[in-house]
């Protein structure tokens, strides 16, 4: 008779054939079992009654901003702040200083998080002209997250405007790539029009991502390379994806179904900058429509700190980007509270499906064989988001004051917690996760 570490009993727990009362248990960091497991010995139980259990969130974008830019936030603060919010693995994004585009800017990372991280850690490399014939053998490195091609400028100066050169990084490896999408010609052009905030979606228009976004799709398909559209944003791009199942999948962001234009502009000023923009109702309204259609794959945060002094500059000198890594799980359990979506769906969005499309065989489910990463939710408890309980460096939240229904209260990774009742347990003990493997 199995002796298990850990028992989680008496919860409602979110397997893979639905939401079900039963127990987990646990073995060295492994999930052993999932069924009744009251009579079981084990070294520690643990009573999830009242409480669902949910796989470990999974954020594949959030930017940690190290080496370079660590007065906005470094991989041990951005991680606490994961831990905090249920999350137990995330995907880091290249454009940090210098920029993660070689086999030794990426070993650093990942030695850094070895040290630092709270959570586990992948790592993308982002494409230049300078190494797009090398990609392939980067993508197999350890802690390597796939490849990251910025389109369209944004923070930072990773840039892959030229078909020819986007053509050399598709056909240079296997995996799927990640992109941010926006037309860096039209963003050009319409630069002048950028005189407030408000402008914002002026200037990085719809037509910027559609456009950008159907020459990625031709790309794709000339290549036979699977691709991911991060961060989508418009009506307008939804129909091109849609059309696209066989080698494309999206990603939409907390914040884009959450806030939209002009009312967060009017309250909150540059603090909703981002790329691409929080836009109009009728945008958000189709994201939400292809959430409940099943066609969006991916929730990401896009957490992007930058420093209360630097969103307080006049637009458009105010960088773009906000955090989200700590209230990605906390918004969407409100949504489903508020009757938007089912928790199955956020689930899948969370993590069944990040680990589907990157390939992570021990991540994303609960399961046996996977690692035991657990995030344990209350869907009945009322938070009020403060931007003092925000672990992030920079401290403050587009959310803050906003009261939600559902929260975190407990995040395990490999069967031990890391977070618990809102303060963070241990010692940061992240590993570098197996990414890219084929997973059903």
């Amino acid at each position: 008779m199995i002796s298990y570490d850990l028992v989680v009993h008496g919860g409602t727990v979110a397997t893979p054939s639905g939401i079900v009362r039963t127990d987990v248990g646990i073995k060295d960091g492994r999930i052993e079992a999932v069924g009744d497991l009251g009579s079981a010995t084990a070294a520690e139980k643990l009573s999830a009654r009242g409480l669902h259990v949910l796989p470990g969130v999974i954020d594949s974008q959030v930017h940690f901003r190290e080496p370079g830019l660590t007065h906005k936030e470094d991989i041990g603060s951005g991680s606490a702040s994961a831990a905090m919010g249920g999350v137990t693995t995330f995907f880091e994004m290249p454009n940090t200083q210098p920029n993660t585009t070689t086999a030794e800017a990426l070993a650093w990372k990942v030695r850094r998080a070895k040290e630092t991280s709270w959570v586990d850690f992948a790592f993308y490399v982002g494409a230049s002209p300078e190494n797009a014939d090398g990609l392939g053998l980067l993508e197999g490195l350890e802690g390597c997250a796939g490849v990251k091609v910025f389109l369209g400028s944004s923070t930072g100066t990773l840039l892959v405007d030229d078909p020819a050169v986007l053509a050399r990084v598709l056909r240079s490896g296997t995996r799927r790539v990640a992109c941010h999408s926006e037309l860096e010609s039209r963003l050009k052009e319409r630069k002048e029009l950028a005189k407030t905030v408000h402008d914002h979606p002026v200037w990085r228009d719809e037509a910027c991502a559609v456009e950008s976004t159907r020459r990625l799709l031709e790309a794709a398909r000339a290549a036979k390379r699977p691709v991911h559209v991060l961060h989508v944003t418009t009506a307008g791009e939804i129909p091109l994806l849609e059309a696209a199942r066989d080698i494309a999948t999206f990603e939409v962001c907390p914040q884009h179904l959450t806030l939209e234009a002009p009312d967060c502009y009017d309250r909150l000023g540059t603090f909703a900058q981002m790329n691409p923009p929080i836009r109009e109702g009728r945008h958000r309204a189709a994201l939400w429509d292809a959430v409940k259609r099943g066609l969006v794959d991916v929730l990401g945060s896009d957490h992007a700190p930058h420093t209360r002094e630097e969103k307080a500059k006049p637009y458009p000198a105010s960088p773009s980007g906000m955090p989200g890594v700590q209230t990605l799980l906390p918004l969407m359990l409100n949504h489903v509270h508020e009757g938007r979506l089912p928790l199955e769906r956020v689930v899948d969005l969370t993590a069944h499906g990040p680990a589907r499309i990157f390939g992570l065989p021990t991540k994303g489910r609960i399961e046996v064989g996977r690692d035991a990463d657990l995030t344990l939710v209350d869907l009945k408890r009322e938070h009020v988001i403060t931007a003092a309980e925000q672990r992030t460096r920079v401290g403050w939240s587009p959310f803050d004051g906003m009261k939600v229904t559902g929260y975190p209260i407990g995040t395990l990774l490999r069967g031990q917690f890391v977070m618990r009742e809102g303060v963070l347990q241990g010692k940061p003990g992240g590993r570098p996760v197996q990414v890219g493997a084929f997973v059903e």
